[in-house]
């Protein structure tokens, strides 16, 4: 019986837990007005980038810090479709003002949304296998790759502010109209764009799931937890890491697309370092290696800081961090893990209970069968008086 019960809770937590999560998604634009619906869709959108870093940190072992470059790269590669969209024959306004007369050529392509969409994941993906081959051939991990990761992510940010003229400086790509020829911020269209978005999110946890489930995902913790025995095994640590990398790449590419989508704009302040490691405490407080407990955290994370900035807009970011410091303290494994663990328990609790009554069945069977074969043994006895 403890098999059978130990598969029957792996089959609810990985298939019961992502329906219970995808029910109240599903049914929000029933409840929810339009500002409401807007702000999930763009909570989604992290969660989709939570789950690629869930994929390279909670099943490689590898922490990168740079998720917020891909995010952006994928905004701005949507972004600057739309840009051409709303203008038209005209030259975008940030141009102008910065004294352009003509647009630069490596913007043409993006007249068209078949390059704007291939770009999308193309660009980040292209980038993340260039620099992660570099980086684990030289059999750089830890630390030094989050700290590279990082850097990358400084130097593309500062990049972007200095460009004015041709990426919108500070400011970004901004005043985003429409959408493939729909006004953007008709309630219409939002609500399509919300229920893309919660697709997407759906495609891609199935996805992850797949791999964590097959060889790849195997390969994957065996790397985590000793690279050099998956080496003499004679797999090469150096291509799974830069194909995962590169995947979670993309996934963020597709969540910077999305995120323009949903707000409207994009700009250098959503591909810095804080954004990006606020993108780690959404997996970190979800929890690691579970996927679920990545997209749960991503908006259990963003719902708190909303609310808390809207509440208390002093003080909401010493709120914020008070919240997340006791999180990771209280709840070590994060919320996913903190239920895993609970329902564990419980099912443990109901073996036990079922134990103990079958004993005691079993006890007063033992009894009865003594009765009856004292009951036998009297009565010849009987019979011969």
């Amino acid at each position: 019986m403890a098999p059978r019960d130990s598969t029957l809770r792996t089959l609810v937590w990985t298939w019961g837990a992502p329906l219970a999560l995808a029910l109240p998604l599903l049914a929000a634009p029933l409840v929810l007005s339009d500002f409401r619906l807007n702000l999930l869709g763009k909570f989604l959108t992290f969660a989709i980038v939570a789950l690629g870093l869930d994929l390279i940190w909670g099943y490689g072992g590898m922490l990168s810090l740079g998720q917020g470059l891909f995010f952006g790269l994928g905004g701005y590669a949507m972004a600057m479709y739309l840009k051409l969209e709303t203008s038209g024959a005209k030259l975008p306004d940030f141009m102008s003002w910065s004294g352009l007369t003509a647009l630069p050529l490596f913007w043409e392509p993006f007249r068209s949304p078949v390059v704007a969409l291939c770009a999308v994941v193309i660009v980040p993906m292209a980038i993340a296998a260039a620099v992660g081959y570099l980086v684990f051939r030289s059999r750089v991990q830890g630390v030094y790759f989050s700290l590279i990761t990082q850097g990358l992510t400084l130097i593309a940010s500062i990049l972007f502010i200095g460009q004015q003229a041709i990426t919108g400086g500070t400011n970004g790509i901004t005043n985003l109209k429409t959408i493939f020829g729909f006004p953007r911020g008709a309630a219409a269209t939002q609500t399509v764009l919300y229920f893309v978005t919660l697709f997407c999110l759906g495609a891609l946890y199935l996805l992850c799931r797949r791999l964590t489930q097959s060889r790849f995902g195997r390969l994957l913790v065996a790397m985590r937890d000793d690279e050099n025995r998956v080496r003499f095994l004679g797999y090469n640590p150096v291509t799974l890491k830069t194909l995962v990398f590169a995947l979670s790449a993309g996934m963020a590419g597709i969540a910077g697309a999305l995120f323009v989508c949903q707000v409207g704009l994009i700009s250098p302040s959503s591909m810095g370092v804080m954004p990006s490691v606020e993108m780690v405490t959404w997996v970190a407080v979800g929890g690691r290696g579970t996927l679920i407990g990545a997209i749960l955290g991503a908006i259990l994370v963003s719902l708190g800081k909303s609310a808390l900035s809207e509440s208390y807009p002093e003080v909401w970011q010493l709120g914020f961090g008070a919240l997340f410091a006791a999180s990771v303290m209280l709840l070590p494994t994060g919320v996913a893990g903190f239920l895993r663990r609970h329902a564990a328990r419980l099912g443990r609790r109901d073996a036990r209970g079922e134990a103990g009554a079958r004993g005691d069945a079993a006890a007063a069977g033992m009894e009865s069968a003594d009765e009856v074969e004292a009951a036998r043994a009297e009565a010849p006895a009987t019979t011969g008086r």
